[in-house]
């Protein structure tokens, strides 16, 4: 074991993860989270790694990007992943988890462990003694954001996220309401609440015409939403059609009740459009709206969504909200290690780097914990092979032109290509996870023995 403490600054995922990895690498460290001495616009709880928009963290399966990063860090032994898997709900081919069981036991894993210290209180300067990781997220306060802005001597980026509503599952008319998932993959873990044509117009007029909450000033000057969480009521501005291709796509969803729907007699029975709800909690006592992330006023989200088929009494626990979030421009900022190349002994990771969804912030924290605790113990710090999704993640944040960057989630499209073209989607995702597993294997291979602690 090393004395030389380690610094993290902020407890969300990346935060969590990275805390771990420094601690079960022998190094002490100290945890600052500053709920519940200050709390954010996002956060419902004092729980590290709350997740505060859905209970997912994506596609399961190894041959998605999500899927594989997933898979990657459960070969490196995450505790964020760990903790996931073991708490996990059904949903179809996604892992999602019991948010309130996940963060409740990473909270406990953090406190009793004998090299963490955990301590409630706000960050306003960056420490310049010790190795300090930064995982502040998109809502950094804003006195450390002031600090960033001195340390990195450049202006911050800004884009707009928004978590969707989440009711209560009794609330949810199940004469209406049938289970499926699309193309009967997986367990049937989603609610589908169908609309012929003439529902959805009615829903897609009311949600156009509903009224948003108000920005503040400086949050109207610089707003920009991010397309990978674009409010529903933003969807539907863009076009009529626009929602059934996106969250409210119909295709490869049918109601079993009506019988087989190959039959003649079934044909012409698909719904026009359909809104899903994934299960929040193992119980089932929770569903969250998926792809409604929404800036509404609170009222008219009632009002709009209440005209949903299946949801014309439902009892809502938590509304869309929406909040700004912030992130710096890694390509300028930060080498593929997540060290600044300006100062190496601090290290970013997670929303504020422009990494996009929780297993990234997981990711992320995996590679600036591992990496702070090799510093603290002397050894080089490590660079992952960009044929495999950490990699690529990294290497494109690290990279990308500054000018238009903006926050990337994981997916193929930043791994090298194939050696070899593969035409079918599907079998070159496969080839793709195939090489990332055998590079990752051999990447930990090459390193000494106490470079990973695995679980």
């Amino acid at each position: 074991m090393t004395n030389n403490r380690v610094t993290v600054i902020g407890g969300g995922l990346a935060g969590t993860e990275a805390a771990w990895q420094i601690a079960q690498a022998g190094v002490p460290v100290t945890l600052y989270e500053m709920r519940p001495v200050r709390t954010s616009p996002a956060h419902h709880t004092e729980e590290l790694a709350e997740l505060v928009c859905s209970n997912s963290f994506g596609a399961k399966n190894s041959d998605r990007a999500a899927g594989l990063l997933h898979e990657e860090l459960r070969r490196l032994g995450s505790g964020v992943i760990a903790t996931a898997d073991k708490h996990a709900v059904l949903a179809g081919g996604a892992l999602a988890v019991d948010r309130a069981v996940f963060s409740g036991e990473l909270t406990r894993m953090l406190a009793n462990h004998p090299l963490v210290e955990l301590k409630r209180s706000e960050v306003t300067q960056i420490p310049q003694d010790t190795i300090v990781v930064l995982t502040t997220g998109p809502l950094t306060s804003p006195q450390l954001t002031n600090e960033l802005q001195k340390f990195t001597g450049m202006e911050y980026m800004s884009f707009f996220d928004a978590a969707s509503p989440i009711i209560v599952g009794e609330s949810i008319d199940k004469d209406v309401a049938f289970l499926a998932s699309r193309y009967d993959k997986g367990e049937a873990a989603y609610l589908n609440c169908p609309m012929n044509k003439e529902q959805y117009l009615q829903f897609y007029q009311a949600l156009c015409q509903a009224e948003q909450a108000e920005l503040k000033d400086f949050e109207r000057e610089t707003a920009k939403f991010f397309e990978g969480c674009l409010p529903i009521e933003e969807q539907a501005r863009r076009g009529e059609d626009t929602m059934r291709y996106g969250p409210l796509k119909p295709v490869g969803l049918f109601d079993s009740r009506l019988g087989d729907f190959r039959a003649p007699e079934n044909q012409g029975k698909r719904p026009y459009a359909i809104v899903q709800l994934r299960q929040e909690d193992k119980a089932g006592q929770l569903w969250n709206m998926v792809g409604f992330q929404t800036n509404l006023r609170w009222g008219e989200q009632k009002r709009v969504f209440r005209l949903i088929p299946g949801l014309e009494n439902a009892e809502f626990v938590r509304m869309g909200v929406m909040h700004r979030n912030t992130f710096i421009n890694s390509p300028q900022l930060l080498e593929p290690t997540l060290q600044f190349k300006t100062n190496n002994n601090i290290l970013a990771a997670g929303q504020l780097v422009g990494t996009e969804g929780y297993t990234a912030a997981a990711a992320g924290g995996w590679l600036a914990g591992t990496n702070a605790a090799r510093l603290a113990s002397g050894k080089q710090p490590l660079a992952m092979p960009e044929t495999t999704m950490m990699g690529a993640l990294f290497e494109f944040i690290s990279s990308a032109s500054p000018k238009h960057f903006q926050p990337m989630p994981p997916n193929f499209g930043i791994i090298p290509s194939l050696p070899t073209r593969v035409k079918n989607k599907r079998e070159r995702y496969g080839k793709y996870r195939d090489r990332s597993l055998a590079d990752l294997a051999t990447w930990k291979q090459s390193l000494t023995p106490e470079a990973i602690v695995v679980n």
